[in-house]
């Protein structure tokens, strides 16, 4: 074939493929074509529609997320150390350092970890066995009918060296040991107690410093008002 014909035949299938769409095009009659618009206007709207319900979707996900970081914060942030308690005075617990205040209505009595327990143990020393005996005298003398509660707290460190596994273990094995020295020892009723652990989670003092991680490491005796 020389190049004459086959120039002849290529414009020959070109015509004949422009001939197969027109004939595809005169074959669509304009009922289809307007149902071929309608359902292209149909899928526009359900996809502006599923992109108006992901927007809002993303704006309860985003209000979600805003409140939980808020809880967050305000469970993070040191609550306030027990205030003074300005008509009594318990001259027994001032010498062995233990301190003492109201808080939410109640009165806590709070023994700090460093005349209690060796760091990262729940075995009490003797300075702690006397501080809580002085605790106990109080109790039984000021508050005689009243309850308990035993709550071990800790700085925020993670636990390196120790037997425990974690700080909310080590503040729940401390409030134990001092729940089992006041009942064994002391004479406090077993019944009369509870115990709690908050680990690092109920801080009273920054835990960026040494200073404050002290102040953290502590176990407080919770004078429950009655009905509590």
């Amino acid at each position: 074939m020389n190049y004459g014909d086959a120039h002849l035949m290529k414009t020959l299938n070109t015509a004949l493929a422009a001939l197969a769409l027109l004939s595809a095009a005169a074959c669509t009659s304009p009922q289809q074509y307007k149902a071929a618009l309608e359902e292209k206007d149909a899928q526009i709207r359900r996809l502006n529609e599923d992109r108006a319900q992901l927007k809002a979707q993303v704006q309860t996900l985003k209000s979600s997320l805003d409140q939980a970081n808020g809880q967050l914060a305000e469970a993070s942030a040191p609550r306030e150390a027990v205030a003074p308690a300005p008509a009594q005075s318990f001259p027994e617990l001032d010498e062995v350092g233990v301190s003492y205040g109201m808080r939410d209505g109640n009165m806590v009595i709070s023994v700090p970890s460093t005349i209690t327990f060796p760091a990262g143990q729940a075995t009490l020393s003797d300075e702690g066995k006397k501080a809580l005996k002085k605790v106990a005298s109080t109790l039984k003398k000021e508050y005689p009918s009243m309850k308990y509660s035993i709550e071990g707290h800790t700085d925020a460190d993670p636990i390196k060296k120790s037997k425990f596994g974690s700080n909310r273990e080590l503040s729940v094995m401390r409030a134990m040991a001092v729940l089992e020295f006041l009942v064994a020892d002391c004479e406090i009723a077993d019944g009369k107690c509870v115990v709690a652990g908050h680990g690092q989670y109920d801080p009273i003092a920054a835990n960026d410093k040494d200073a404050g991680k002290a102040k953290n490491r502590r176990v407080e005796i919770v004078v429950m008002k009655a009905g509590n």
